[in-house]
């Protein structure tokens, strides 16, 4: 299976320097060893199931411990067989161009 999640989380208590908070998510995904892309409005990983995904959410939203209140929005798209599908969809995009 190849789960794609797409996800934003980041205080909303806090007014200024938000990149702070979201390199926090980033290093526990370098720890994770995640397959991960930072964009400018998200964070894209690709895991092989759906509980890996939900795992790291977790583990994101506890790095928010310190926050009073969070904002966390999350798209999955999850497909039997294929890995590496974020990969493949990008190239399948330039190969269009």
């Amino acid at each position: 299976m190849s789960v794609i999640m797409q996800f934003a989380i980041f205080p909303t208590d806090k007014h200024e320097g938000l990149g702070k908070y979201v390199a926090r998510v980033i290093n526990m995904l370098e720890e994770e060893k995640a397959d991960y892309r930072l964009t400018p409005m998200s964070t894209i990983v690709e895991t092989e199931t759906i509980e890996q995904a939900t795992l790291l959410i977790n583990k994101a939203h506890q790095l928010f411990d310190d926050c009073q209140r969070i904002y966390l929005s999350i798209n999955i798209d999850s497909k039997k067989g294929n890995t590496k599908r974020a990969e493949q969809k990008v190239n399948s995009v330039k190969e269009n161009l």
